[in-house]
This record gives structure tokens, sequence and C-alpha cells, in this order.
């Protein structure tokens, strides 16, 4: 018996911001000198949102999720067997914050997988995971979350936020929705690990002591020029590579790509990305202004926003890229743009 191929799709996407936006004069207050490579890697956006003081993981994901049940109703988890989750910050020692946010969607799913790698490239790294599971089980469809919150928890505590890299990060939630159809086709995904670079990208403080022990001193991001003139140059070429490895094997020269969708850490990268694929800024939708570096959550709030705004017509090859922390991890995903499918649609 020959086994057909399964298709899988991106049939839906939503998304939150928290709070009310903090504007970069709020940070510009305490900043203190930095570096022309931290001036380039932080040069901060207009606005961003950060988390509430009492907001956890699972609220955040349950209200990114409202919109989504809104538009194809509540009956939408009841077909949920698999919910892959990247919290950048989990609240829960050792189990992360998957099982908090399966119990707050009232689900139960075969496959729950809390994603501890992946970062800024978490989205893609999920839908991969989650398309395999797709196409070789019996499971139905599959809830793809990312929730940002260290922005208004470790950014902006009193030691760290005077530091350049404090007024780039925003808080949100972003989901997917998977499902076995042809509507919105995954056309292709690459991912490379690059384990080289995992220990570059480091929490300290001062005095130094590890994360889970009592002291003084405020954990912060362990940056350091060199460090940061090594990560610009190393995501300024990782992210094309992949977005051109996965145009290779469509059979799609990168500057026919109708929406490419980033990480977005900087304007630098987001300027250098799209140049070196030549595309235009048109083409290049993202929400860094209004929310500034949103790490895993970027790209599925910046598709939110992209479809809501008709920036996403339907038959739109969407490439999705980018990479995670120092440059540890990288993927790029097309995806055939079909529109949000809705109940009733006969695609899923």
């Amino acid at each position: 018996m020959i086994r057909m191929p399964v298709t899988v799709s991106l049939a839906d996407v939503s998304s939150y911001r928290p709070g009310k936006p903090i504007s970069a004069e709020y940070f510009a207050q305490f900043r203190q000198g930095a570096g022309t490579a931290s001036d380039v890697m932080f040069n901060p956006p207009r606005l961003r949102h950060h988390v509430g003081a009492d907001e956890t993981p699972a609220d955040m994901a349950e209200r990114a999720i409202a919109p989504m049940l809104a538009r194809q109703g509540p009956e939408l988890l009841d077909q949920v067997d698999v919910l892959v989750v990247h919290t950048q910050l989990p609240e829960t020692w050792f189990v992360g914050n998957g099982g908090q946010i399966a119990a707050r969607f009232g689900i139960a799913p075969e496959w729950l997988i809390d994603l501890a790698n992946g970062g800024c490239a978490s989205f893609v790294h999920a839908i991969k995971l989650a398309r395999e599971i797709l196409q070789n089980t019996r499971a139905r469809s599959a809830l793809v979350v990312n929730v940002t919150n260290t922005a208004g928890q470790v950014f902006a505590q009193h030691g760290v936020r005077a530091m350049a890299q404090a007024a780039i990060p925003g808080d949100g939630a972003g989901i997917a929705w998977l499902t076995k159809s042809d509507r919105s086709p995954i056309l292709d995904i690459e991912t490379r690990h690059l384990p080289r670079y995992a220990g570059e990208m480091t929490s300290i403080a001062n005095p130094p002591r590890r994360y889970w022990e009592a002291g003084h001193g405020e954990h912060h991001i362990g940056f350091t020029e060199s460090n940061i003139a090594a990560v610009l140059d190393r995501g300024n070429r990782i992210v094309p590579q992949v977005t051109e490895a996965v145009c290779e094997r469509i059979a799609l020269p990168p500057n026919e790509i109708d929406l490419l969708v980033t990480n977005q850490p900087n304007r630098a990268f987001l300027r250098n990305w799209r140049e070196a694929l030549s595309l235009p800024p048109e083409r290049h939708p993202d929400t860094f202004e209004e929310c500034g570096n949103l790490f895993g959550t970027a790209m599925p709030m910046t598709f939110d926003h992209a479809v809501s705004s008709g920036l996403a017509p339907d038959g739109s090859v969407v490439m999705f890229a980018g990479f995670a922390h120092a440059g540890d991890f990288a993927g790029a995903a097309a995806v055939r743009w079909g529109g949000r499918h809705t109940p009733g649609d006969g695609s899923n």
C-alpha cells in the first residue's frame, strides 16, 4: 500500500500585545553610555509593550488565542492533538508552561512539547515539529504558542533598565493553528542547529552568581562589544542562507518572495536581510517600531498584523525566517497563504 503524503497548512494566526505602549523616552532617562556596536544592536524602537506584573504565560496565551476562537469557534480546541509551546521566561520550574497553557485552553493533547531552544526562530522550529507529527500520526491539528515575557520582568529591573539592551525588548504572545489541508500549505522548511555558538548568550549578574542562587545584583544578558559585533555579522549571514535554501528547493528566486516575515532584533538586521534577498521594504513587514524585539513572538505577531492589514493576499508565498540567540539556531519556512481558514470551508 502506497502512503500518500499529508499536506499541512497554516490555517490561522492570532496575537496579543499586553498593556499600554511604553515609549523610548522611558528608557532614555536611565540610559548609560554605549559603544558603537551597542548603538547598532540596541537602537531602541519608538514603542514596546510590557507584560503585566501579575500576568502569567497562560494568561498571555489565553488572550492571544481569543481572536482566533472568535473567528473559528471554540470547537477548534476539540481538534487539537498537538501543542508546541515556547515560553521565553518559563514561570514553572522543571516542566515549563506548556501544561498550564493546555489546562487554560481546556485541552489534553496527545503531543505536548515545551521548546527550550529555538529562541527568536522558535516559531519555525515549532512549525517543523508540528508538521512532522501531523504528517506521520493520526493527530488532527496543532497549535504553536509563542510567549515573550522578559521585557517587563527582566529588562525593566532597576539595575538593568539603564543598560542599552533594556530599551529593545517588548512582550507579547502569538499563536498559529496548523491543520491537515491544502488551503495554505507549508511548502518547505529549513532548520540549522549551530551548537558551537550555544554558550555565547549568557545570563550574568554583578557580583557573579548562578541565576538560582540568592544574592545581590540583577541578572541580564552578558553581551560584550566583541560578542555583539560577532552576532551582528553571524545573523546577517545565516538568515539569508536558510531562506535561500528553502527558495532553491521550491524553485523560487528570493527576490520573488511575496512576504518575508522575520524576527526583529533591530533595524540593522531588518534592513540587511531584505537587501541581501533583494526585497523592497513593503514586502518585509515588521512590528518593530510598535513592539520592539519580540524574540520568538515576532513572526506570528507580525504575520497576524500583515494578514489583518491586507498585506498578505491569498496565493502569496510567505517566508518565515530568523535566527536565535547568538546564532545557535536558524530556520526558514515557506507557506503559500490561502487566507484564514473559516468554519465549514472543508479545510480541517
